[in-house]
């Protein structure tokens, strides 16, 4: 998944990080000269930039810096909280920011209770719910360059594959509860695949197939062992998601102060089964639309879009008996019309075109994200439908937009050419399962007929199959 999180790739001295205090606000790019590029968003022109040097290590440790150590150890329980120079980077860099942490302490009063459920049923670790702050600082509306979007900022495809519903009235996406139990999903099938708590939550940023292709490269099954074989976002992701643990339980010992929660923390949920406006459910109690938006940020047109098949979830504020008459008016009256949607933050424009397209011609400057940005799809996805093994857009290709391009969707019929069989490959699908399907396969032939160094698969590739 690609997330609005973007850091300084390389780890950075202080004197770097007092020059990215806004650095959970960033999006950065690579090159050759080793030189990291720095967008900068939300309250910055995004044509900004600052350019960094890449320092692949970071200054020594001093001793006095042992504290971190012992803190991070005592608060540690099913997720490895390990102390080292990228680490501490991201904990001046985070402590440095000190309103911008404050923002989140008062935010996390409302948002983290909802998170503790979602992972509590999931069987997940109580503590990746800081992971949401590195992606997102908490906000339900926040949207990444290429158009990951909500708290735990899924892209269009992976959403889908998780359960979350977008159309044209609801972006679930930006629901805190329903996206929480869809990270939580997808954190226990990555926990699950890699048995590491640091290689999953690697892999919640950039996909389970870079964290598998770093594993084949290092010869090693652990975040540190494999840190330099990763992508450079993802080098900085997981030591961020420590250092943002580490200030959330000691924030008080770097002068952060808490800052009161810009919503109602006391709620009621209502299960609305018409189509309701929330500027009217507002106007019945009395309070502004905009605390409405805020508890129900998944409405994209803040219209209740619910029906007797599939009511939808309403939260208000906690209200006083007298308002209940004029609650239930509000919600049953079908013929109130919907006022103007009130602006809660910066739209998010999507250049996809009209149509749904089954191919793009890559064109001379485009990359592989600009190209998923346009179609609403993920890289992984691209990637994997094209059996591209690296980032880069090859110009002139024709590349397919969806795992249905070259053939029909019929219950994962084989295609057959010369002297093989083509098999598209389905979420749950293992080599020895495919293997058993078809005369004369085997796990050994498919594995080296298709250069495969490993048994995952990932849903939506084509693979072959030596015919006898």
């Amino acid at each position: 998944m690609k997330r609005l999180f973007t850091l300084v790739i390389g780890l950075i001295s202080l004197q770097v990080a007092t020059a990215a205090a806004h650095f959970p606000s960033v999006a950065t790019s690579s090159n050759k000269k080793g030189f990291v590029k720095i967008s900068l968003r939300n309250g910055y022109d995004p044509q900004d930039t600052v350019i960094l040097p890449v320092i692949n290590q970071p200054p020594p440790l001093a001793d006095h810096n042992n504290v971190f150590k012992r803190r991070l150890d005592s608060i540690k329980k099913d997720v490895p909280l390990d102390y080292n120079e990228y680490v501490q980077s991201y904990i001046d860099i985070y402590a440095h920011n000190r309103e911008e942490m404050g923002h989140v302490l008062g935010r996390a009063k409302y948002y983290f209770p909802i998170y503790e459920k979602a992972f509590r049923d999931a069987g997940i670790p109580d503590e990746i719910k800081y992971l949401s702050i590195v992606e997102s600082k908490l906000d339900p509306y926040a949207v990444s360059r290429v158009g990951a979007t909500g708290p735990w900022q899924f892209m269009y495809t992976t959403a889908k594959l998780y359960g979350l519903n977008m159309d044209d009235y609801v972006d679930d996406r930006r629901d805190p509860i329903q996206a929480s139990y869809a990270a939580a999903a997808y954190l226990k099938d990555a926990y699950e695949e890699f048995g590491d708590w640091l290689l999953a939550i690697a892999s919640y940023n950039c996909g389970k197939s870079n964290v598998e292709h770093a594993i084949d490269k290092a010869g090693a099954s652990d975040f540190w062992s494999i840190r330099q074989y990763l992508p450079y976002e993802t080098r900085g992701y997981v030591p961020a998601f420590i250092a943002v643990t580490y200030l959330m339980n000691y924030y008080n010992q770097h002068g952060i102060i808490p800052q009161t929660c810009d919503f109602a923390l006391k709620t009621d949920t209502v299960m609305v089964n018409k189509y309701v406006s929330l500027g009217a459910v507002a106007n019945a109690l009395d309070i502004d639309v905009k605390v409405l938006a805020n508890l129900n940020p998944a409405y994209k047109r803040q219209i209740i879009n619910g029906t007797t098949q599939a009511p939808r979830r309403l939260v208000i504020p906690q209200i006083e008996k007298g308002k209940y008459g004029a609650l239930y008016e509000a919600l049953n009256n079908a013929n109130m019309a919907a006022p103007a949607p009130v602006a809660m933050h910066a739209a998010y424009v999507e250049n996809k075109p009209e149509h749904n397209p089954q191919f793009h011609k890559v064109r001379r400057g485009e990359t592989l994200a600009d190209i998923a940005d346009t179609y609403g799809i993920e890289v992984q996805d691209l990637k994997a439908w094209n059996h591209l093994h690296s980032n880069k857009a090859p110009v002139g290709e024709r590349l397919k937009l969806s795992e249905a391009s070259d053939e029909p969707e019929v219950d994962a019929a084989p295609k057959h050419n010369h002297n093989y069989i083509t098999y598209k490959v389905k979420k749950g699908d293992t080599l020895s399962g495919i293997a058993s399907r078809f005369d004369g396969a085997s796990v050994e032939k498919i594995r080296s007929v298709n250069g495969l160094k490993r048994d995952q698969l990932q849903p939506g590739m084509t693979i072959k199959i030596t015919k006898g």
